[in-house]
């Protein structure tokens, strides 16, 4: 482990390789799992002032159930997160050529309409932290649907904290992650 700070950093995201391949996977961790993605109290703000602008990227599937749902829920467990679809994929996935899923928010961001990129869970993945009082554990999160990525990671020579450097930094600071990656580099050259 690898203390920055208030942060406790597993070395597996040093350890382990990862780049998204969505030609091989679909962007199935948008479309599969068991809730949505956890949102802060800040992110619900944020939705609700964007909405207008992503709103002609999701398809009416996704509008209908906004519409029911609204655009965000409190799961099984109280915590706030995007809302599902019949239970599967998240009401701001769009679909390219009806194939791979993307994320409506990070399009309408890259097409420069809005200045907030997506849910910092979404950005973070495959990095997960969990917060106590203390300390936030940053860790490794191997998800069975993200073999290509590691296969694909594992190709290119690129860690896990490569992969996640501008979601660590928008959740650290450069300061933060220039000292990981200080500490990345001398593990490596060991």
């Amino acid at each position: 482990m690898i203390i920055i700070g208030n942060a406790i950093v597993s070395e597996d995201l040093l350890n382990v390789h990862f780049t998204c391949d969505l030609v091989k996977c679909s962007g199935r961790c948008c479309v599969e799992g068991e809730a949505g993605a956890p949102l802060t109290e800040d992110e619900t703000a944020i939705l609700q002032s964007i909405y207008p602008s992503i709103k002609p990227y999701l398809p009416y599937k996704s509008l209908k159930s906004i519409a029911k749902q609204g655009l965000f829920v409190k799961d099984f467990e109280g915590e706030l997160t995007t809302p599902l679809i019949d239970n599967k994929h998240c009401v701001y996935a769009c679909f390219d050529d009806g194939k791979i899923a993307r994320c409506a928010i990070e399009k309408a961001y890259f097409d420069g309409l809005i200045k907030y990129r997506k849910p910092l869970s979404c950005h973070l993945y495959p990095v997960r932290i969990t917060k106590n009082n203390l300390y936030d554990a940053v860790n490794y999160h191997k998800w069975h649907l993200c073999g290509p990525a590691r296969k694909y990671g594992k190709k290119l020579n690129i860690p896990v904290y490569e992969f996640a450097k501008d979601a660590l930094i928008r959740k650290y600071g450069n300061e933060w992650y220039n000292e990981f990656a200080n500490i990345a580099k001398e593990h490596t050259e060991k």
